[in-house]
């Protein structure tokens, strides 16, 4: 059994797999640590697989090859390799070498020198675009704020094993990672990596993409629409009631007629609150429906270069 389980979900990355494998065995060596990395390829359209497939024939002692049937996204491919981890310790690591591999050896010090379970490498400077960095940190916030969490995190984690495991109890086909980290421990340690520019592909994530990460996030894993739509249920009953009021009293004091106008903007004002809660509820039962069916969270065509039938 190694010491660490290397997990590195691939997504179009050719280029940077062999490098980014050579500077993981060279990190590790000098750790003096026994290590595996699971390349898990999330359906690539380029030629990751073949590279990783050659990866994997010249190393077959260090390196496991999955190949998911379709494009599942980064976290379920990540809990994918997570399954497959033999290690006490499990490290999750971007496939584009934005995270030097060099930054492990930060990461496993603070491991070691404190009761953490979990260690994120967080960026003192991002090499992101401008509105990625708006977008990220504006998803960060939002978690931080609505689900309680620390508010922090990245995907250059390193976990003890017993941790990334208890990740496998949760079967939903929309899995954000770090949500379900604070669900089970908050010994949580921070450490500041570097966080270079891509030196070959363009980035994938575009702010459309992490803003239906915010909302599946939102639905999935809290109540808040549905308690934002018992507030402005109150909100609207109550300004119904004002307005009411204010419109009896000018039909009482001053015999002023209701009136066309007043009885259309009632309608529209209590149409439109209920056509808003009825999305929300039809979001929530559209999520409830694919929970029931059972949707996998990924599914693997191959595994090391045996096809699964």
């Amino acid at each position: 059994m190694p010491d660490y389980s290397i997990v590195v979900p691939v997504y179009n990355s050719c280029e940077s797999l062999e490098e980014l494998f050579h500077r993981i065995e060279h990190t590790m060596n000098g750790l003096e640590k026994s290590f595996e990395v699971i390349f898990v390829d999330d359906d690539s359209t380029d030629a990751s697989w073949s590279k990783l497939k050659s990866i994997q024939k010249a190393n077959p002692d260090n390196v496991t090859a999955i190949r998911l049937a379709r494009n599942f996204g980064q976290h379920n491919a990540t809990i994918c390799g997570i399954a497959q981890a033999s290690g006490t310790y499990i490290i999750t690591l971007d496939d584009d070498l934005q995270n030097p591999p060099e930054e492990i050896a930060k990461l496993v010090s603070a491991m070691e020198n404190s009761d953490a379970d979990l260690v994120y490498g967080i960026y003192g400077r991002k090499q992101h675009s401008m509105v990625r960095n708006l977008s990220s940190a504006a998803l960060k916030v939002s978690s931080r704020h609505l689900l309680q969490t620390k508010g922090k995190g990245s995907s250059f984690r390193l976990m003890k094993s017993s941790i990334g495991k208890c990740l496998l109890n949760h079967q939903l086909n929309f899995i954000f990672i770090d949500e379900l980290f604070n669900w089970y421990t908050n010994h949580i340690e921070f450490v500041i990596v570097e966080h270079h520019k891509r030196p070959y592909q363009k980035s994938t994530y575009s702010s459309h993409l992490l803003f239906s990460m915010f909302s599946n996030l939102v639905i999935y894993y809290t109540a808040i629409p549905l308690k934002m739509m018992v507030y402005s249920g109150f909100i609207s009953a109550f300004l119904s009631f004002i307005i009411g009021m204010v419109f009896i009293y000018h039909k009482l004091v001053h015999n002023v007629p209701l009136g066309f106008t007043a009885l259309i903007v009632a309608i529209l004002f209590s149409t439109s609150i209920i056509l808003l809660s009825l999305g929300i509820i039809g979001e929530y039962l559209s999520r409830i429906y694919s929970v029931q069916n059972r949707k996998p969270p990924y599914s693997i065509k191959t595994l090391l270069n045996h096809e699964i039938l």
